[in-house]
Parts: C-alpha cells; structure tokens; sequence
C-alpha cells in the first residue's frame, strides 16, 4: 500500500518541504506519482528508506552523511567497512550529544531546586543548589 506525502510526514515525522527536498537531491529514489493527479506515492520500499533516514536524521546525520549511506547500498557487502564506519562515527558524535544533554539537564534540575530552595526561604538547600550549578558549569566547554 502506498502513502501519501501528508502519510508519509506523518510516518516519518519529516514535513512534506523536507520529503521533497530529499527527493530532489536524490535520498529517496524515484517517488511514484499518482497516475490520475499526480500526487506523489511512497511505496512500501520508499516508505521504508524515508524511515531509516528519519531515525538516521534524529541521530544527528548530517544530508552528507545520509547521502554517503544510500550511495553505499547498492555496493551491498563491498562497502560494509564503510558502512560500519560511518554508523560507527555517528554513535560516537551521538554519544557525545547525549553526554552534552546530561549535563543540560543536571544544570536544569540544579537551576529548579535553587529556585525551589529560595521559594521555600530555605538559604542552606539555595546555597547548595548554587555550587551544584557552578559545578555543572565548571563541565562546559568556553
């Protein structure tokens, strides 16, 4: 069964300028037209492919890295090395992200407890929110 662009954003959580753009510079292959209006139809096998670059996209691949995966498909087993490389290469900046988010997210948490402190009135929980948060910070790179 095939899907709409509206479906397909949807599916994908790409919006419909994203799915056209990748079409265009070449992501997605060629994208079904609806013979009577036109309208394009992402078969099943193109639904798939606008997936995996989905969930490649919120890893944080870049169009250039997408577009190194899909050239390498067709090379199949010859190109598993780079393949592997490049996923291999993305989990690590993806790793380093997430370890940047914890670090956002203790910075918050330490910023609600300061504020929760002062509300309360309580200047020695304030006091120890404080130099959590300066030690957060401490963490960031300039």
């Amino acid at each position: 069964m095939s899907l709409t662009i509206q479906e397909m954003a949807r599916r994908s959580g790409f919006s419909e300028p994203t799915l056209r753009y990748y079409e265009k510079v070449g992501l997605l292959g060629v994208v079904g037209r609806d013979e009577s209006s036109g309208h394009r139809r992402y078969e099943p096998a193109t639904a798939d492919r606008v997936v995996a670059l989905a969930c490649l996209r919120s890893a944080g691949m870049t169009v250039a890295g997408m577009r190194r995966y899909v050239d390498l498909l067709p090379l199949g087993n010859a190109a598993a090395a780079e393949q592997r490389d490049l996923f291999a290469g993305q989990a690590e900046r993806l790793a380093e992200d997430i370890e940047r988010l914890k670090s956002r997210l203790a910075y918050l948490r330490g910023k609600t407890r300061m504020w929760d402190a002062r509300l309360r009135g309580d200047a020695v929980a304030e006091h120890r929110a404080i130099e959590a948060v300066t030690l957060i910070l401490e963490q960031f790179e300039p």
